[in-house]
């Protein structure tokens, strides 16, 4: 319940600010937590598409390969793509490198000294935001004063109501860093921006629906397979990327803004690898428009763009407008 939740929200924040003070911690977290639409309809349905099928890498990483490779492709660590349906049972023990790169074992990977799980916990809830919200210009971009380079074109609303995650980011979360089950955190989420969804079908479904993504296909790794590799700071978004962006969004300011940018940038800003992938194929197929692809029946046809590249996209809070297709057409960039 919504009450309970919050109750206990509440009761955590007051009981471990007084832990922090007493542990000594208050001016770093106040460190960490540095300064710096209106509702829209539920997503269409999405269009039958071809299933992408692309051969296995050339790169070889014995903690990469262990990992699934949705994508067959050999992206770099930080290229990861978006998360993919849940594990069925938390990850095994095995070396990973942790989010500043240096190797460790998940038996040891606990939070660091000092900071216990609940304080961990409380923190995530307890910052205020610092920063306004993002502008956004003629062409869609979204523009946030402390970032100029972070200028998405989706927001966290368009991502969670046109169906992403296969319906499952907001589930609840096993981590095996923290030895503990995250739950309920979606109702940080502002009302606005999950008012008339069926909430166990677009957030909290334990079982990935790639029908739920706005083009129909799953795409990217889990959470899970997140953690293991390093990808996750656990003292900010337990859940990672998007969780990060949904509360950047909200005005909150933290240490970790410039690895997620930058994260960002890789994938699809300017000269994002995924961004310059989905442009290519337009290109390639000879499709000048954006709105070229497939037809209003939703039936396959032979100029396709690839849907599981356009979804991998819109998670990252990006999705091919005219303006940057034309430039691509011109310039090729």
């Amino acid at each position: 319940m919504a009450s309970g939740y919050e109750a206990r929200r509440l009761a955590n924040i007051k009981r471990n600010e007084a832990l922090v003070k007493d542990l000594g911690l208050q001016n770093e977290i106040i460190t960490r937590n540095q300064a710096g639409q209106k509702p829209k309809t539920s997503k269409q349905h999405a269009a039958k598409r071809r299933k992408v099928h692309s051969s296995q890498p050339t790169r070889t990483s014995a903690r990469i390969a262990a990992l699934p490779n949705i994508y067959g492709d050999d992206s770099e660590d930080e290229l990861a793509l978006s998360e993919h349906k849940p594990s069925k049972s938390p990850p095994s023990k095995r070396k990973h490198k942790s989010v500043a790169g240096s190797e460790s074992d998940d038996s040891n990977a606990r939070p660091s000294p000092g900071q216990d799980v609940d304080s961990l916990m409380a923190n995530w809830s307890s910052w205020k935001p610092t920063a306004p919200p993002p502008t956004r210009d003629v062409e869609g971009n979204y523009h946030f004063e402390s970032h100029p380079v972070f200028t998405p074109n989706k927001s966290p609303e368009d991502i969670i109501r046109e169906g992403s995650f296969g319906g499952s980011y907001w589930r609840p979360l096993y981590s095996s860093r923290l030895r503990t089950t995250v739950s309920e955190d979606w109702r940080e989420l502002p009302a606005s921006w999950t008012s008339g969804l069926d909430v166990s079908k677009y957030l909290t479904n334990e079982i990935y629906n790639p029908e739920i993504n706005k083009y129909g296909v799953a795409c990217g790794q889990s959470i899970e397979e997140w953690e293991l590799a390093g990808w996750i700071a656990h003292e900010y978004d337990v859940r990672g990327w998007f969780q990060w962006y949904c509360r950047f969004w909200l005005g909150r300011r933290c240490a970790d803004d410039d690895r997620q940018v930058g994260r960002w940038k890789k994938c699809v800003g300017e000269t994002g690898r995924w961004r310059r992938t989905l442009l290519k194929k337009y290109v390639q197929t000879g499709i000048r428009s954006v709105t070229d692809e497939g037809d209003d029946e939703g039936e396959e046809r032979e100029g396709d763009v690839s849907p599981v590249v356009h979804q991998t996209c819109h998670h990252w809070a990006w999705e091919v407008r005219q303006e940057a297709l034309d430039r691509f057409w011109a310039e090729g960039k």
